[in-house]
């Protein structure tokens, strides 16, 4: 039996302003972010990460990666979401995994502590 397939999108730690954070680094964030994403493949899920910056290569780097294979669902990470100044590359994302990924549920999580959870709630192993 195949297992779902899981495409997870968000922000290269290394583009996040984490001066707000200052207990965290790039290099714990994205261990933080690798360690939920293996919990994921722990629980029968095929997981890809897709990591993209803030700017010109954001849209480029989730294409590919949608075009790469079919996935079975989609979770955008929640620095996508906020603070407001990333609405627009929200936007641009939210509208290529529609395009990209149609039959694909879209799900959230509100931190990468509850990937796992998003994920759960629209597909299982």
């Amino acid at each position: 039996m195949t297992k779902p397939s899981v495409l997870a999108i968000g922000l290269d730690p290394a583009v996040v302003d984490l001066s707000v954070l200052p207990q965290f680094t790039p290099e714990l964030v994205r261990s933080y972010i690798e360690t939920q994403l293996e919990g994921l493949r722990t629980l029968g899920y095929d997981v890809e990460s897709c990591l993209i910056d803030l700017g010109d290569t954001a849209e480029p780097v989730a294409t590919a990666a949608l075009l790469a294979k079919r996935y079975d669902c989609v979770v955008i990470g929640a620095g996508l979401r906020e603070p407001p100044e990333r609405l627009v590359l929200f936007e641009k994302i939210l509208n290529l995994v529609h395009r990209l990924a149609p039959d694909a549920p879209i799900c959230f999580n509100t931190n990468p502590a509850d990937t796992a959870a998003a994920v759960q709630r629209w597909i299982r192993p």
